[in-house]
């Protein structure tokens, strides 16, 4: 199996380099990776100490900031190493101040590996939620480098639990500890003899947590809002965007006032989506002070800011949910706002839990749609489920403390 494996990844590592000048994406990774020895050599040394997290892409980095964050607070002398997977996670964290070294993890061939670990030398290797590299991991355990996996979710269906999975499932014998989300990623583990785990939760709900304290004032919204009812919609895709252009426009009042924030920021689908809009609408990028209380539509044309612009909402809509499944809900309910989503929801734990808990509604057509947000504007039913919402984030704080006890043990000062 090894054998077949490393020559499936040798032939995908050529077709990728093949591929990538006419796919703009792929073109930033593979461009991407040619670069990480170069800046192992020049940001760590022999002598560095140093711990590494790897995230797939820009949501398991917020998953993990938590602990790299308490990582460096305990360790300053240590250097912190953060890889990825994604040019979604890469270019927008690439110069991430806590980090001595961001870098694209390289493709999982024997030699590419081998030579990674010995530039990077961690002393602890963090996966963060997932990504099981077979030859990656062997390099580790060959180095006798501590690996763990935290906010992990493990579930039936996955080829570790298959009766043909032994293969990858001796791959989890190479992590020291696993650090899991829910109760059944354990139960999972330990059916096939894996006791080297806890159930931390998602280190996701202590960082939304700490956001609530942090500025989230932006003027401009402040000026927007102008103390009106305010709807929030972020991360939406098309499909999102097509029910709430149908429900502003044909169903909103004078009183209520919409903030948009696509998930992807194109220009076309902006002015298409700004153009849908019968009612006043302003971009981020070139708004005017005196015309936003005038406005009824912000439209968010840009990344980064989406956190603090739930801080504004009365009740959010996430989207994704008609596409191919719903983003963060967490960043919402932590500022107490209702939260609507839609039908793609049920690989998310945390919407599952919210749902049952009726601080989150899920809606499957335009049907559904109107008549949810309609009723949500009753001040009422909005207090009810957003202070569910946020009992559940302080419910399930945490995991962070539990992470950090167990590096302690593992990191000698």
């Amino acid at each position: 199996m090894s054998i077949l494996y490393n020559l499936f990844i040798n032939c995908v590592s050529v077709l990728l380099k093949l591929i990538a000048p006419f796919h703009p994406k792929l073109k930033l990774s593979v461009n991407g990776h040619r670069q990480t020895s170069t800046i192992l050599k020049e940001k760590i040394k022999p002598q560095d100490r140093v711990i590494w997290f790897h995230c797939a892409s820009l949501g398991e980095f917020e998953q993990g900031r938590p602990v790299i964050e308490k990582a460096k607070q305990l360790y300053p002398a240590h250097k912190i190493v953060i890889s990825f997977f994604s040019p979604s996670g890469y270019e927008i964290r690439k110069n991430y101040e806590l980090a001595d070294a961001v870098v694209y993890l390289p493709f999982d061939t024997n030699k590419k590996v081998q030579e990674f670990i010995e530039l990077m030398h961690p002393e602890i290797a963090v996966f963060v939620k997932y990504e099981f590299w077979p030859n990656l991991l062997n390099q580790l355990n060959k180095k006798n480098i501590p690996t763990i996996l935290i906010s992990g979710i493990f579930r039936k269906n996955q080829l570790f639990f298959k009766i043909y999975g032994s293969w990858m499932r001796n791959k989890l014998c190479l992590f020291s500890h696993f650090f899991v989300q829910d109760k059944n990623s354990k139960e999972l583990l330990n059916s096939i003899g894996f006791d080297k785990v806890t159930l931390s939760g998602d280190t996701r709900f202590d960082r939304v947590f700490e956001i609530v304290n942090q500025n989230n004032t932006l003027d401009f919204l402040e000026n927007f809002k102008d103390h009106k009812y305010t709807l929030v919609a972020g991360s939406t895709w098309p499909d999102d965007e097509k029910l709430l252009v149908d429900y502003i426009n044909n169903q909103s009042t004078l009183d209520e006032k919409f903030i948009i924030a696509p998930h992807h920021i194109n220009a076309t689908a902006i002015q298409k989506l700004q153009k849908d809009i019968l009612t006043k609408s302003v971009l981020f990028s070139n708004y005017q002070q005196n015309e936003l209380k005038n406005a009824q539509v912000f439209i968010v044309d840009t990344i980064g800011i989406l956190t603090k612009v739930y801080s504004y909402a009365d009740v959010a809509y996430v989207g994704g949910g008609f596409t191919n499944g719903i983003h963060n809900i967490l960043e919402p309910a932590t500022f107490g706002v209702p939260i609507v989503i839609g039908p793609k929801h049920q690989k998310f734990k945390e919407a599952i839990d919210l749902l049952n808990l009726n601080g989150c509604l899920a809606v499957c057509n335009k049907n559904e749609f109107d008549k949810t947000f309609l009723e949500l504007r009753n001040s009422k039913i909005r207090k009810e489920m957003g202070q569910k919402a946020s009992n559940y984030i302080k419910s399930n704080i945490g995991a962070t403390d539990l992470i950090i006890g167990y590096m302690i043990n593992v990191i000698k000062n």
